[in-house]
């Protein structure tokens, strides 16, 4: 039986290069975000995780749904997928990395092959749509 990990992301893309986080301990770069607590929304989820991770706050009135993407991922069971619905959204504050978080990156198409196949498919997306150099 398949495993599902679902997550949320938020896409935050500045000059044509898009926000990535390495969390603690971890040499992967994601997208930032993380998975739902409980009956948590989306938005919920959205708006904690990135407060919790870069020390900013999101402005829910902005929040807008940029893609779901679903792919397997290295180091996990045969048979687990990651779902990742991404967001975009303005925010207040600067952005800083929180305790979790040991180094935040803007990432351009070319540093593609630093985050794990889920968030490739959004860079792809991004790519083709003009919007990641």
């Amino acid at each position: 039986m398949p495993v599902l990990i679902d997550t949320v992301a938020w896409v935050r893309i500045e000059g044509g290069r898009i926000l990535c986080a390495r969390p603690r301990g971890k040499d992967v770069f994601y997208i930032p975000g993380g998975k739902r607590e409980g009956a948590e929304s989306d938005l919920e989820t959205l708006v904690r995780e990135i407060e919790e991770e870069l020390t900013v706050l999101l402005d829910p009135k902005t929040v807008a749904h940029a893609g779901t993407y679903e792919a397997g991922a290295p180091g996990l069971p045969d048979g687990t997928v990651v779902r990742m619905a991404c967001y975009t959204a303005e925010y207040g504050g600067e952005l800083v990395p929180s305790s979790e978080i040991d180094e935040v990156a803007w990432f351009s198409y070319s540093d593609r092959d630093r985050v794990p196949p889920v968030d490739q498919l959004l860079f792809d997306d991004l790519r083709a749509a003009g919007n990641l150099k």
